[in-house]
């Protein structure tokens, strides 16, 4: 369904294996739903291993949903990402600090996820990490992002629209 040579969405927060690999799910769903094939849609952790998969009850709240995000693997966010992202979407003000640290210039085009389309502001809202919690609190989260990818997803094929 993504196109290598598309648009490049990056969601980025710590494990990589439960808020981004269910926000990239979700991503991929809604764009599939609104027939947009050409963005790339990835996602990576601030202190990931690389290769792990998806936490047992991110894949159960996904599947919930209809996304299987059963094949994920975990990677470490890298200046390599972060430089080929043309957009980056982050949990926390502690990722968006890591993303910076490996390009201070990404800030242009990085943002909280909760605070997309505005500015980055340390101030704005977070998604909390569910790891470590029970299904209902991954459950939570999942709908928590699936509101919010929604929601922005218009201003998101808007930079696709822009981006040519």
């Amino acid at each position: 369904m993504t196109n290598i040579s598309g648009f490049s969405i990056l969601f980025v927060c710590t494990g990589n294996t439960c808020r981004s690999p269910m926000a990239e799910g979700i991503l991929r769903k809604v764009a599939g739903e609104n027939n947009v094939s050409n963005l790339k849609i990835g996602s990576a952790g601030t202190v990931a291993i690389d290769g792990m998969p998806a936490t047992d009850f991110a894949i159960m709240a996904a599947k919930h949903w209809d996304i299987d995000i059963s094949n994920h693997r975990s990677r470490k966010l890298t200046g390599n990402l972060v430089n080929s992202s043309d957009l980056i979407l982050a949990m926390g003000a502690e990722h968006i600090e890591s993303i910076l640290s490996l390009d201070s210039t990404a800030l242009s085009n990085t943002y909280l996820l909760k605070g997309f389309p505005q500015p980055y502001d340390s101030s704005q809202a977070r998604v909390d990490d569910p790891i470590g919690g029970s299904l209902e609190q991954y459950n939570q989260t999942f709908l928590e992002l699936d509101e919010v990818i929604r929601k922005i997803f218009h201003k998101i094929a808007e930079l696709l629209r822009a981006d040519g």
